[in-house]
């Protein structure tokens, strides 16, 4: 049988990667499992089986070549060379991805608002989103938006985005792919290692604020790894009265309690408070884009959690992992009402326990190799949704109302890489079986809703040589009834779980300067759940996006005339229609059919300087695809804009460890805007031009 085994050189989690789960013989595993370049050097190399549940580790970042899906990671050096202040400010650079800023906490780094290929992104609600292989929503099923992301930019060492290929692992909602932040690994050096540094940014208009952070890590010679990780936010957004806090801690461990096994695991701490300036009329807009008329506005939340694993390389041809992971958190939203006489107190408290054990065995028979991989993930989530109003005037608060949710989620899959030649094909399945509950504390009535669903996919690569891999890939997806739509359900309106068929094909090169891909995308969505009135929702909605998505990157010759020089491009075009009602043929709300991005980095000596610029086509507010603005400005066409950026950085000399870094964002103060339909209505103004000042010490 071929050999499997790993040197235990590698660190723990990167060895996770590196093994590379069944030679990741996912579909959705194979987004979760990967070849390593090493082995991808001949298509009839073998790769090394990895069953990870930190498949964003380094083994599966080295493979991405050869990937039998569209996916793209971006790591720690790049994201600082973006000039990025939030996490959305670098998914706008990756195909297929827009940032949606239409929701209450528009601006603030409290939420994530990413769509892919279309797909709402209000909240992100059509993406599994994942930290360090994790869950991020606070209730996965119930609640799978990610209103509050217990995630800061400064902590990440990579974000890794699947979108297409990864659904057998993860769910239960990913047909919008599956996007995993992972944070800074254990160093695997003696000795301790680490940096700190703080940002100061100052926007063209509103205020400033303040960013800090601070690694240090270290491996031990008796096996263990520590990393303590620190973020924070503190100051003002651009808009008036937006002032953010935010303080985000995790301790990393890892130990080594044998030459095949080991254990590691994260604890955790995030806390946040926003104050959100709401959405304006044109009127208001028109006289001071930047004012606050909800100035008592806010969201704040905070979540403790651990996380704990153990792995181990049975044999050459086994490996076998279990992960579990249990996590606290509430988040609270304070939105004044429509009368401007009281304030909308939200508070949402959750607790939600995981447990997830897999086993990979690989069979090898002349010329073909079956890594099959089984697994079962189990989450409970219990929690309840309070709601209450305050006087504005008086201070008085009014009784509380109350829901409860409990859900209990069991997902069993198995997938089978198939290696022969320079063909890996993966078939699998997986199987969801959801319970949930939800009642009012003043009523005896139950809404209650268990869903079972099989999910078939089929991953497919073709090495063709070792720069070039061709893949195509089909996908079944499904998003769960969630805790706030359970009470419209009904004997007349049984809502069943939401269905999506994704089909892909395309293909990528890499080699020694030149990153190349091109990749085809057809989505049917065929069984949204909409919310058709107020607390009503129906099984109506259908919608169809297809389109492509291209990317390229080339560094010049060392030796040739522009030696230093890096130039990168990508291009998205998305066709993402309705297909129901009344509005059938029209586009989705809140997507723009074309982005693309462009830039470049020079590299002489201890200076760098990039040049870049994104760019968005318009899009619509509402099904109807209105042109003519409403007057409380929340219906209406949302123009297209491009923003350019630029940066400088510097290693000091004769500063061992120390540099700066200076840019300046929407260097031409391009004014642009989006809308909110929620309870903020309005036009929302985007970032000004904004310049920014870092300071860093590694040591």
């Amino acid at each position: 049988m071929t050999s499997l085994r790993l040197p235990r050189a590698i660190a723990a989690p990167n060895r996770c990667a590196v093994a590379i789960a069944a030679a990741l013989m996912t579909l959705s595993g194979s987004a979760h499992a990967q070849q390593t370049d090493a082995g991808a050097d001949s298509a009839n190399t073998l790769e090394t089986i990895q069953v990870s549940g930190d498949w964003l580790g380094t083994g599966l970042q080295s493979g991405v070549k050869t990937y039998p899906g569209a996916r793209t990671v971006v790591k720690k050096e790049e994201i600082e060379h973006t000039g990025a202040i939030n996490i959305g400010d670098v998914m706008r650079r990756i195909p297929g991805v827009q940032v949606t800023d239409n929701s209450g906490t528009a601006g603030g780094a409290m939420s994530l608002n990413i769509g892919v290929r279309g797909l709402a992104g209000r909240y992100s609600p059509r993406s599994t989103i994942l930290l360090d292989g994790i869950p991020m929503a606070s209730a996965p099923y119930g609640q799978p938006q990610i209103s509050f992301a217990p995630v800061s930019l400064n902590n990440i060492e990579a974000i890794d985005v699947v979108r297409g290929g990864g659904a057998v692992r993860y769910g239960p909602q990913n047909v919008g792919g599956i996007i995993n932040f992972r944070t800074r690994a254990i160093p695997t050096a003696p000795g301790i290692t680490g940096d700190a540094s703080v940002r100061y940014n100052s926007y063209g208009e509103g205020g400033s604020s303040t960013q800090y952070s601070a690694f240090a890590g270290t491996q031990l010679d008796n096996g263990l790894g520590l990393a303590m990780l620190y973020s924070g936010t503190d100051g003002s957004g651009w808009r008036d009265n937006s002032n953010e806090r935010i303080n985000d801690f995790a301790l990393k461990f890892r130990y080594e309690i044998s030459p095949s096994a080991e254990i590691y695991g994260k604890i955790s701490y995030y806390d946040v408070m926003s104050h959100t300036p709401g959405g304006l009329t044109p009127a208001q807009y028109n006289a001071d884009p930047f004012q606050n008329t909800r100035t008592r506005d806010y969201w704040k939340g905070n979540r403790q959690a651990i996380d704990l694993g153990y792995l181990n390389t049975i044999s050459d041809t086994q490996e076998f992992e279990i992960r579990t992971y249990y996590n606290e958190s509430m988040r609270e939203s304070a939105l004044i009402g429509s009368s401007t006489t009281t304030l909308t107190h939200q508070p949402r408290y959750y607790q939600t326990l995981g447990i997830e054990p897999r086993f990979t065995q690989r069979f090898t028979t002349g010329k073909l190799t079956n890594d099959v991989t089984v697994g079962y993930r189990y989450i409970r989530e219990r929690g309840h949704d309070d709601s209450f109003s305050e006087s504005i005037a008086t201070g008085a608060v009014g009784p509380t109302s109350r829901f409860n949710n409990t859900t209990d989620a069991h997902a069993v899959y198995v997938d089978d890489k198939v290696s022969v030649g320079a063909w890996r094909i993966t078939p699998g399945v997986r199987f969801e079986h959801i319970n949930s509950t939800r009642q009012s504390t003043a009523s005896a009535t139950k809404f209650e809703v268990t869903n079972n669903k099989p999910l078939p996919s089929l991953n497919i690569a073709y090495l063709f040589n070792p720069e070039l891999t061709l893949f195509t890939n089909y996908n079944t997806s499904f998003g769960v009834v969630q805790n706030t739509q359970l009470t419209a359900q009904s004997a007349g309106n049984p809502l069943a779980p939401e269905l999506a068929k994704t089909v892909e094909a395309g293909a990528r090169w890499k080699d020694g300067r030149l990153s190349a891909e091109f990749t085809y995308f057809d989505i049917r969505f065929d069984n949204q759940i909409i919310n058709v009135g107020t607390d009503l929702y129906q099984n109506i909605g259908k919608t169809k996006h297809d389109g492509v998505e291209t990317a390229v990157d080339y560094t010049f010759d060392k030796d040739g005339l522009l030696r230093g020089l890096n130039v990168y491009a990508n291009y998205t075009y998305t066709r993402a229609l309705q297909e129901s009602g009344a509005t059938a043929g029209l586009d989705v709300p809140f997507y723009s059919r074309t982005t693309d991005t462009i830039g470049a980095r020079y590299q002489t000596g201890p200076w760098g300087i990039n040049l870049s610029t994104t760019h968005q086509s318009r899009q619509f507010s509402n099904e109807a695809n209105s042109i003519a603005e409403t007057t409380d400005g929340k219906d209406g066409e949302i123009p297209g804009y491009r923003v350019w950026n630029a940066q400088v950085d510097w290693k000091v000399p004769d500063a061992k460890g120390f540099d700066v870094i200076a840019g300046v964002n929407n260097l031409t103060d391009r004014r642009y805007y989006t809308r909110t339909r929620d309870g903020n209505q309005g036009r929302i103004v985007g970032a000004p031009r904004t310049i920014y000042v870092q300071g860093r010490y590694s040591f």
